[in-house]
């Protein structure tokens, strides 16, 4: 492992969906080590045991093998208080899984899948140079909370203001929104960057187009346009993220089942050879997230023409939900549907990833 030295069996501190992705990341690229227990602080909350992998109190340890690495897996505003408490339990080999760390390990995993599944697997950056213009749209709300770190948009990102028929307020002067021309600005409560998605879809005229977001931007190599034209690239998509313990589990684990189970009641009774491919890619690990994406204007075209009619069923049955965050459950759908989509064309077009970045 380039970041660090690997030890034969390690701990990992966690055990939610961070720690279920670091396990699976480890149990893939590096089989011959040994997960000894997932540590935790409290068990009310958390399985007794992962695949057969205990979870245990980190204080009802009485010896730790401090001899190990211990991994912490949880979201990094905790490292600093759980590295404190390792280390005065004498463990001294931490590794908190970072943004770069996960990164790293994200690419390892990806790579090794898709070479043991046959299938192609590159980045933008390992590609070479020629001439292109695009534009990225960046999907910003009067809701969103101002950025800690300062970001400078490249030429090629153009902000759009989401959800702009909810509001009369403008993030700036003459900002692309996403009311004019047709548009469902007025369900972006629900379907959040997805009303920014079907406004390039009808709006855009752009020949490659593309969706970020105000604190998720693609991490891109200079003259990425050229690259991609020269290569013949027809999408960028985000590295893929490993999910625990299945695409699918994980989505209903984390989200309501009754919007999942009629998604794939839908897609059998309208789009059975979709269907099909949907229990094999639903059964797997590895998903899109963010909604993100840059590609040929043609392919959204036809991923949009699939996907709305289908995420707008599943709204029409499922309806509202009082929680405003499970609410927004046509864009964690559309992630899935996405994955679907790009896995389903996976030979047609000549597909690339790129690491994303979080700003705080």
């Amino acid at each position: 492992m380039q970041e660090f030295k690997y030890t034969p069996q390690v701990y990992i501190f966690g055990a939610h969906s961070r720690a279920k992705t670091l396990k699976g990341y480890l149990q893939l690229l590096y089989p011959e080590i040994k997960i000894l227990s997932f540590l935790v602080d409290e068990i009310d909350g958390n399985e007794l045991s992962i695949d057969g992998i205990p979870v245990q109190l980190l204080n009802s340890i009485e010896q730790i093998d401090c001899s190990c690495n211990v991994f912490i897996a949880t979201k990094g505003i905790y490292h600093a208080a759980i590295q404190d408490r390792l280390l005065k339990k004498g463990v001294y080999r931490i590794i908190p899984v970072t943004v770069e760390i996960d990164n790293f390990l994200r690419n390892a995993y990806v790579r090794k899948y898709y070479s043991q599944e046959h299938m192609k697997f590159k980045k933008i950056s390992d590609l070479y140079d020629n001439q292109l213009q695009v534009a990225i749209y960046m999907a910003k709300s009067i809701y969103d909370k101002p950025l800690q770190t300062a970001y400078q948009c490249p030429d090629y990102e153009k902000i759009i203001q989401a959800g702009a028929a909810l509001t009369k307020q403008r993030l700036m002067p003459d900002i692309f929104v996403d009311c004019e021309g047709e548009n469902i600005s007025l369900k972006n409560r629900q379907y959040c960057e997805l009303t920014v998605l079907y406004w390039i879809w009808k709006n855009a005229k752009e020949d490659i187009v593309g969706l970020s977001h105000y604190r998720r931007h693609f991490i891109l190599p200079d003259k990425w346009q050229n690259i991609m034209i020269s290569n013949k690239v027809d999408v960028i998509l985000p590295v893929p993220t490993f999910v625990y313990p299945s695409i699918e589990e994980n989505y209903k684990d984390r989200h309501d089942s009754m919007d999942w189970d009629y998604l794939m009641k839908y897609l059998l009774e309208n789009y059975l050879e979709d269907y099909k491919v949907a229990k094999q890619v639903f059964s797997s690990n590895l998903y899109l997230p963010c909604n993100m994406f840059i590609m040929k204007k043609e392919i959204l075209d036809d991923l949009c023409k699939w996907m709305f009619p289908v995420l707008d069923a599943v709204v029409k049955y499922c309806g509202d939900k009082e929680d405003s965050y499970q609410n927004r459950y046509p864009g964690f759908i559309s992630e899935r549907l996405i994955t679907l989509y790009f896995h389903k064309y996976n030979n047609k077009y000549k597909i690339v990833f790129a690491d994303k970045n979080f700003i705080q």
